[in-house]
């Protein structure tokens, strides 16, 4: 049996999670497959090997028309345009509305979507996940919560690229823990579908607040733990305790779409004790 530790000293989103599994090792054409079953329109996948602070890194990008285009991947399009980042990093602000799904919604794609049933599971998690805290920040019950961002089609795709990879790498290497010791967050605002939120945002506060996963904030400035990060970690998250001793068998590294100071990576490690 092996555990897979992922170190979040960057932050966690959709993508860079989805990155790091693929690297470390899950079936990128059994993924492609699955993705060309979804019951939604408007988007296509881009997989590449890409650089970040002089690490190679694979970075996953879904690529969508300009219909349903709404906001950079990993959502640096939260950042308004006084930020620091926004001056040296490409911003969509669409006219475009942004998708509403409701959790029934969302979970319908799923079922649609040609995966096995682990897959399916571990998707409707994390997206019940997301819809709970919605429901907790907004005051309104769970079959009223409606998504905005993480609703857009990027995030579904993400969500479920997530859950087919780690359902492939827990089947091909007997995964039985997963180890997320500490996620590691910034500072200052950001601007979404509600307006100036203060960070860690709202939904992520709500998520790792119900599931006890512990945060350390850095002093850079900007969103590195997104909603859809979050509840990836406390619907995969086993155990925030490393083994004293382990040997490394395997290492994936997961991009992000910003540059910081510090290398912006997910790295997804397989340990044996």
């Amino acid at each position: 049996m092996s555990r897979l530790y992922l170190e979040c000293y960057s932050g966690i989103s959709g993508d860079m999670l989805t990155g790091a599994l693929l690297d470390l090792g899950a079936d990128q054409e059994k993924l492609e497959q699955v993705l060309k079953t979804i019951p939604a329109q408007g988007f296509d996948i881009q997989i590449s090997k890409v650089q970040k602070s002089g690490i190679s890194a694979v970075d996953f990008d879904v690529l969508l028309d300009h219909e349903h285009e709404n906001h950079d991947h990993d959502m640096a399009y939260l950042f308004g345009e006084t930020a620091p980042e926004a001056e040296e990093h490409h911003h969509h602000h669409h006219g475009h509305p942004h998708e509403h799904r409701s959790l029934q919604d969302v979970l319908a794609v799923i079922d649609g979507t040609q995966m096995t049933q682990g897959a399916k599971e571990l998707a409707g998690r994390i997206f019940r996940i997301v819809a709970e805290a919605e429901s907790e920040v907004h005051a309104r019950p769970l079959n009223e919560v409606h998504f905005h961002e993480v609703g857009a089609i990027d995030s579904i795709v993400d969500i479920i690229s997530i859950a087919v990879c780690f359902d492939d790498l827990r089947e091909k290497e007997q995964i039985s823990d997963v180890v997320v010791p500490v996620l590691y967050e910034g500072t200052g605002t950001v601007r979404c579908q509600h307006g100036v939120l203060p960070i860690p945002v709202p939904a992520v506060a709500a998520i790792v607040r119900k599931h006890g996963i512990r945060m350390h904030l850095i002093p850079d400035l900007g969103e590195f733990v997104t909603p859809t990060g979050a509840a990836c970690v406390a619907a995969l998250r086993t155990s925030d305790q490393l083994p004293a001793e382990f040997v490394i068998r395997k290492t994936g590294l997961g991009a992000g779409k910003r540059a910081y100071r510090r290398a912006g990576v997910v790295r997804a490690i397989l340990l044996e004790d």
